[in-house]
């Protein structure tokens, strides 16, 4: 697996406007001119006419306090795309129910962490529950693992040394060779698991789809005494058979 983007005739001013609007995401939806530069290496003369010319479109707006909002268009552009990710979403983690009989969910990668975008419940009255939108560790779930799996060891190591490894469970890995080493068996195997790491009775399954930006994750998870390890290594296959047609 490589993190490279795959270089389609990129353009440049669009993937820094991106870039832009990622790094006032992850701040809230609140930035200085020097925040932006700080967190996306971008010159201040580019930061400025990028952000003057999202500002003029209505997708930024600038307060009394000079710093960049989030614009009220980009409101619009959020409900469409979840209604669109949904669309895609929703038959591909309903597969997953059906064929493990576990919560399905779906996540991306977003700067140094992995946040939910769709979830299908398990049927059972005991089942597991994560909240659209939350935002994740990588260390410690299949779906960051999966997709941190794309990444070399030295950038792996440099998030590390940004967002640290938190415990969580005494399952949870917390030595920086240890995960590398995980990460170089999901690798080999194409797939992610999570054993109790973030939460205690819980196990997971991943796969990440796609490759660099574009890829996501798709899981399955539930209590370990239901969701066993056969039936951990069952699910892989119908991780794999949901995911077959999608071309992110």
């Amino acid at each position: 697996m490589s993190s490279a983007r795959p270089d389609r005739g990129r353009v440049q001013s669009v993937d820094r406007a991106f870039t832009l609007l990622d790094a006032l995401t992850r701040r809230g939806g609140r930035a200085s001119l020097g925040e932006l530069c700080a967190d996306t290496g971008l010159a201040a003369a580019t930061v400025h006419r990028l952000c003057a010319t999202l500002a003029d479109s209505g997708h930024l707006r600038r307060d009394t306090r000079r710093d960049y909002l989030l614009g009220p268009r980009l409101q619009r552009v959020g409900d469409a795309a979840g209604r669109a990710t949904w669309s895609w979403a929703e038959p591909v983690l309903q597969a997953v129910v059906e064929g493990t009989g576990e919560t399905a969910n779906l996540a991306v990668r977003e700067g140094d962490g992995v946040v939910y975008l769709a979830q299908v419940p398990s049927p059972h009255s005991m089942r597991m529950f994560t909240e659209v939108g939350r935002r994740v560790h990588v260390h410690c779930t299949a779906v960051g693992k999966a997709l941190v799996a794309q990444d070399d060891d030295d950038e792996v190591r440099a998030m590390l040394d940004r967002t640290g490894m938190r415990r969580y469970t005494d399952a949870t890995i917390v030595e920086p060779d240890r995960l590398l080493s995980e990460l170089d068996r999901i690798r080999r195997v194409g797939f992610a698991t999570d054993e109790s790491e973030q939460e205690e009775g819980v196990r997971c399954v991943a796969i990440s789809v796609g490759v660099g930006d574009a890829a996501f994750a798709v899981s399955a998870s539930g209590p370990e005494a239901r969701f066993t390890a056969e039936r951990r290594d069952a699910a892989v296959e119908v991780l794999r058979s949901a995911v077959v047609d999608l071309h992110p």
